[in-house]
């Protein structure tokens, strides 16, 4: 029989206790907020004697951060982060209840079981066994749980490096969400499958916009040259239209020459296709970093069916290439034309990080020690973390969760999708590893 207290066993009814807890984010101040969660990780840490700080940036939005103490206290510190609140889940769209936690098919289904209350169970679950063992990791650890990534971490990271930037004193590093997984590709000359895990070492920078066209409002049965909607519509199509110019940061050339190399598959730069066919389930989080991308993802207009509106307005979701902000602005702008307004709702920066140093090499060993003969390759995330917000602290941050996946799982369409599910074994592999980094960290 499994010991209930191992981090496994212990990482597996953790991910499920904080998937029943309802924790959507509308990103309109509505919703549940993170209380829930943050009490049950409150919960968790107090249970093994940890001494936690619960911090709300507004009623309900709640952030968890405790230190625990490292054997060397002149070494700077690491922080392991992840984010209590999930994006919604409309039950009808799916096969299972997104928040009871089934375990089907080997896998925990339900929404937040990969982004990212697996982690959270990880870190928690590998807290719980230092503590109750009396064990120091090899330098300080600040554990942090943050409230809104999925609404750009105002009220959750950036909430708190802003008000309490003395928890993160001494910090140089972090790892959180998202990489460390796996894509099975075929070897070299024999064809055999063998893994390589993406290490995330940048990511795009974000920029949400409102585009809001002016026209001229009027009876309906009266058309006008002026049409507000018309001229939002002209700009979708032109926004929509343009191609944006693929540019190969470090990162994407350096997991694009890796396959290559263990796969023996040739590519030059006008035809990447042939190896992002070979990452199958994790292809589209690399097909996003090739460019700068504009996806429009809300529309708003109008009061009655016989009124031609004054204005019109879309959502604007662009994700920009680090060093490329000033440029996609710019486009869109241009983009857009003399009727339509730019309106940035909200922005944060790219990030890229050396795919070398200690902390790089101590996570290759955590994962090559679960998965011998396995690789490991950096890699861009084409959304963002909350890393960004620690970087203001000049943490370096990387995306880690290391899930040993099943070569035939779609994973990247997990991310904000339906029918959201992790594997058990995943989860246990994810534990193993942490447990070897914070160890060796």
């Amino acid at each position: 029989m499994t010991d209930p207290l191992t981090p496994e066993a212990e990482a597996v009814r953790i991910c499920r206790d904080l998937i029943r807890i309802d924790s959507s984010n509308f990103g309109d101040g509505s919703g549940p907020g993170e209380r829930a969660c943050a009490e049950y990780v409150m919960g968790e840490l107090t249970e093994v004697g940890l001494d936690p700080l619960y911090v709300e940036s507004a009623p309900g939005r709640a952030n968890i951060l405790v230190r625990i103490e490292g054997t060397d206290r002149g070494r700077p510190g690491m922080a392991v982060h992840g984010h209590l609140d999930v994006v919604p889940a409309n039950a009808a769209d799916w096969r299972v209840d997104p928040f009871a936690a089934e375990v089907r098919d080997g896998c925990i289904w339900g929404r937040g079981a990969i982004d990212m209350k697996d982690m959270d169970a990880m870190i928690l679950a590998n807290v719980r066994q230092l503590a109750r063992a009396g064990i120091k990791p090899p330098r300080d650890l600040v554990v942090a749980f943050f409230a809104d990534e999925e609404a750009g971490g105002v009220l959750g990271s950036h909430w708190v490096v802003d008000n309490h930037p003395e928890v993160f004193e001494g910090v140089s590093e972090a790892i959180s969400e998202v990489g460390g997984f796996s894509v099975t590709v075929p070897a070299n000359n024999t064809g055999e499958p063998t893994r390589a895990y993406l290490l995330q070492t940048a990511e795009k920078g974000l920029a949400w916009l409102r585009l809001t066209a002016h026209g001229r409002a009027g009876h309906g049965s009266v058309p006008n040259d002026e049409n507000a909607i018309v001229r939002l519509a002209a700009a979708i199509g032109r926004i929509d239209a343009h191609v944006w110019p693929r540019e190969y940061i470090g990162s994407v050339r350096q997991l694009l020459d890796g396959v290559s190399e263990i796969t023996g598959t040739p590519y030059d730069d006008r035809s990447p296709e042939p190896i992002l066919a070979h990452l199958k389930g994790v292809r589209g989080l690399v097909t996003g970093t090739l460019q700068d991308t504009a996806a429009l993802t809300m529309l708003a207009s109008g009061y009655k069916h016989n009124v031609i509106p004054q204005t019109a307005s879309a959502s604007l979701d662009c994700r920009f290439l680090p060093g490329h902000e000033d440029d996609l602005m710019a486009t869109i702008r241009e983009l857009a034309g003399d009727f339509v307004s730019v309106e940035v709702l909200h922005r944060d920066i790219a990030l890229d990080v050396p795919f070398s140093g200690d902390l790089v090499e101590n996570m290759k060993r955590a994962l090559l020690a679960e998965d011998p003969g396995a690789s490991v390759l950096p890699y861009c995330l084409s959304a963002g973390t909350d890393n960004k917000a620690l970087s203001t602290l000049g943490i370096t941050g990387y995306g880690f969760v290391p899930l040993r996946l099943p070569a035939e799982l779609d994973f990247a369409p997990m991310f904000h999708g339906i029918d959201e599910r992790v594997p058990i074994d995943s989860l246990e592999f994810g534990t193993r590893v942490l447990q070897r980094l914070l160890a060796t960290c």
